[in-house]
């Protein structure tokens, strides 16, 4: 298979890049080549997907089997390609987001659930939710093919740039008491960012999906478990209880990492209905790779530069400080 990547150096398009490439498939990438990790084996192609002409000679008049779009800015670059690429390929993946939905998510809600208001044509990618949204109807609006738009959750694995399985990896990694964000049990929803390319590639799936793991797919206890094992760490995990995170004002999933409370506006973030990618042949694999595999890029990479743009981050040591004080006045 012929396919084209719309970014393939960071994360996901990394992801997809590597996943292709060992299949055996043809792998064309266009980026601005000037961050992220190009991969050996694929034909790198740069433009600035802002700047339409750039964007027509870039492609020139190739065709493919398949694109992949990993877009998350201003919608009008995802709006230049679905025109450009219509007619040239048969099938065209969008890599969205959850966040399309309306706040607060519903708990297993599906693919038909609200979503947020979005401008094909904008060139304004300061709303995230909102300029995944206009991506979607970018590709919708423009593309003559087979559509899919990949509504990821929570993105795990190899190559993360959020800082998410990074920052505990390596804060259970440097040892010390570590608060860990309860309930032990705690179900988590999310997908490694290689499950997402396999199922893709392998599938050519068409529609709107989900793309997550079932919720329960691990637990809170069970991930941070298996990171102390990993990293072969003689840290602590104190276990504080959800009440014990809001008295000490720190911040469920920014400050702390992938944990969101098991009650309140949160709540929907691990818990949506998957069953349209799980019969479209999407199958998640088990924790411990993700979590194994993850830590060994860092050890080979270290940590990638953030990716802009994202409000906040993982808590530090003040915030520490102030969860173990109240637990440990309250135990």
């Amino acid at each position: 298979m012929r396919l084209l990547v719309l970014g393939g150096t960071h994360h996901v398009g990394r992801a997809f890049v590597e996943t292709a490439l060992a299949r055996g498939d043809e792998v064309t990438t266009v980026t601005r080549g000037v961050s992220g990790v190009p991969v050996d084996g694929a034909e790198a192609r740069h433009a600035n997907r802002l700047d339409p002409d750039a964007m027509r000679q870039v492609l020139g008049d190739d065709e493919w089997d398949a694109v992949v779009d990993t877009w998350s800015d201003a919608p009008v670059a995802v709006q230049t390609s679905a025109r450009l690429l219509s007619g040239r390929t048969p099938h065209y993946t969008y890599i969205s987001s959850r966040s399309v939905y309306s706040w607060p998510l519903e708990p297993d809600s599906d693919e038909s659930a609200p979503v947020v208001e979005g401008d094909p044509s904008s060139t304004d990618g300061g709303d995230y939710a909102a300029a995944k949204r206009g991506g979607e109807l970018a590709v919708l609006d423009e593309f003559d093919g087979d559509v899919a738009l990949a509504r990821a959750g929570l993105i795990l694995g190899p190559y993360e740039n959020v800082g998410r399985m990074p920052f505990w990896l390596n804060r259970i990694a440097s040892g010390g008491r570590v608060p860990a964000p309860g309930p032990y049990d705690r179900p988590l929803q999310y997908i490694d960012c290689r499950d997402i390319a396999g199922w893709v590639l392998g599938s050519r799936p068409v529609g709107t999906f989900n793309t997550v793991s079932e919720a329960g797919h691990t637990t809170m206890g069970a991930l941070l478990d298996e990171v102390h094992a990993v990293t072969g760490s003689d840290a602590e995990l104190v276990w504080v209880e959800p009440s014990t995170v809001e008295a000490a004002e720190v911040s469920p999933w920014t400050e702390l990492p992938i944990w969101v409370p098991p009650t309140g506006e949160y709540i929907g973030l691990h818990s949506c209905d998957v069953s349209a990618a799980y019969a479209s042949g999407l199958r998640p694999r088990p924790m411990p790779e993700t979590v194994a595999d993850t830590w060994a890029w860092l050890q080979r990479e270290g940590v990638p530069e953030p990716r802009t743009g994202r409000a906040g981050g993982p808590m530090d040591a003040a915030a520490e400080e102030r969860l173990l004080a109240i637990h440990d006045a309250t135990t």
